[in-house]
């Protein structure tokens, strides 16, 4: 199991969630669809007290354990990218392992979730690359299958080596977390010069920073942004860590912004069909990715 090596990590801290979708309801309640009221919560799963306690610790164990050494510890592990190495289509397999069998609302898998963002992407007519950011944007989820805790897989990504921001979900337990107390790193620049851009800031580990580093160099910078930081939420939603911008990445967000609605509201209970969709896709994917990813 990969952990920090000072903690042992029992099962319902490597998965507190019933599922990786529990995290994403937990969003979609913050950040409803604009313009549309707010679900209640009969809306969505049965989404119960019992549910929000699940949710509540897995942000605890994910802001007590992704420190500034954690986040170093799993790139060096990950970005090797030595795993497994497999054709696009095989991957998709792959990710299929991560079966949800607590969501009542919808029987479709991994695959089928990204087909529906993409398509949705699409039907509204932006570019091809961003339709393949919306087939490819989950696809760092692997890393559960690679044995990672939930919390180092999905969650809302944040800098680490400075001080967190009180709009990250659950700030309160940060306290929890080592960098809190460390003057290198709870300062609002911490390890950072100002203005030095995201580009130079680490992120919490997640499968957002996983799938930007796989795909980095077959796809445009803005498909990239969305990418790496499409869990940032403090940033693109709530308009924090100002002081570690740069202009390029000022000039970036709108695109962010522009995925998110995609990422967040295109879940459909009716599976796309795939019969249909399929020579766009293989000669999409054929024209930006190499044959094999390599995880």
């Amino acid at each position: 199991m990969s952990a920090p090596q000072h903690h042992q990590f029992s099962e319902k801290e490597i998965n507190p969630l019933e599922s990786l979708d529990q995290w994403e309801e937990a969003v979609l309640e913050r950040y409803p669809v604009a313009g549309e009221p707010a679900k209640t919560k009969e809306e969505f799963r049965n989404y119960e007290e019992p549910g929000r306690d699940t949710v509540r610790e897995f942000y605890r164990l994910n802001h007590t354990y992704q420190t500034h050494a954690f986040v170093k510890e799993k790139q060096a592990e990950y970005l090797k990218f030595d795993k497994k190495q497999m054709p696009v289509w095989e991957a998709f397999q792959f990710l299929n392992q991560l079966v949800d069998d607590s969501d009542p609302d919808t029987d479709l898998d991994q695959f089928q979730h990204l087909l529906q963002t993409s398509e949705a992407i699409r039907a509204d007519g932006h570019p091809d690359w961003m339709v393949l950011v919306g087939l490819m944007h989950d696809m760092g989820k692997v890393l559960c299958l690679f044995g990672e805790p939930q919390w180092a897989v999905v969650g809302d990504t944040f800098p680490v080596g400075c001080a967190y921001s009180n709009k990250v979900v659950y700030p309160e337990y940060f306290a929890n977390n080592p960098d809190y107390t460390d003057e290198k790193f709870n300062t609002p620049l911490g390890v950072y010069e100002k203005g030095c851009g995201l580009r130079n800031v680490d992120m919490s580990w997640g499968h957002d920073e996983y799938v930007y580093q796989m795909l980095k160099g077959h796809i445009p910078e803005e498909g990239l942004y969305m990418l790496r930081y499409h869990s940032f939420y403090a940033w693109h939603r709530e308009g924090e860590y100002e002081y570690l911008l740069d202009d390029h990445d000022r000039k970036m967000l709108p695109w962010v912004k522009l995925f998110n609605p995609y990422d967040l509201y295109s879940k459909n209970p009716v599976p796309p069909n795939w019969a249909e969709l399929k020579p766009y896709y293989e000669a999409l994917v054929a024209k930006y990715l190499p044959d094999t990813i390599r995880f």
